[in-house]
């Protein structure tokens, strides 16, 4: 019996001394179980949108359109300012795939579900380093809005993840 109680005893410190390898564990689980319900609620049919910017004003959206758990739209827009008259909004390229050309263009986010975007999350954005500062934000109705990190002393356009801007029912 005292055996049992000793190895009961190194098993809770263990377990106790266990780290997360996650940073954000709890916003995280609470964004997930948020998207586990819209997913239900929705009929996992619904429409994303991806937006990126760079420190010289190019900014682009990729929208991606799910159809019962399966991709059939992505579309891609990117603007910045003209070379010739910089306070001049410009389109620099805009394309459209439907079911059967999804991630057929190469620039703008890939054409990806959102379950495959938690787990990109759980193994790769959010794991715990040393090096980098990591964010996660949940502000489309509980679900991620930002995730991804930082690496310490980069200086221009680092962030290594997502920022999502509308998560919306179709």
């Amino acid at each position: 019996m005292k055996n049992v109680i000793y190895l009961l005893l190194i098993t809770l410190l263990f377990a106790a001394c266990k780290k997360d390898k996650i940073e954000h564990k709890s916003d995280f689980q609470n964004s997930y179980n948020a998207w586990m319900d819209f997913k239900k609620a929705s009929s996992n049919s619904y429409r994303y949108t991806v937006a990126t910017s760079s420190w010289i004003g190019l900014n682009s959206e990729t929208t991606v359109t799910v159809q019962s758990g399966k991709i059939v739209h992505r579309t891609y827009i990117a603007k910045g300012p003209d070379a010739n008259i910089p306070s001049t909004v410009v389109t620099y390229e805009q394309w459209e795939e439907d079911e059967a050309a999804v991630n057929s263009h190469t620039s703008g986010f890939a054409a990806v579900t959102l379950d495959e975007i938690y787990r990109q999350a759980e193994q790769e954005w959010l794991v715990k380093r040393a090096d980098a500062t990591i964010s996660f934000e949940a502000k489309n109705n509980g679900m991620v809005s930002t995730c991804g990190y930082v690496l310490k002393g980069c200086m221009d356009d680092c962030f290594m993840g997502i920022r999502i801007t509308v998560i919306e029912k179709i």
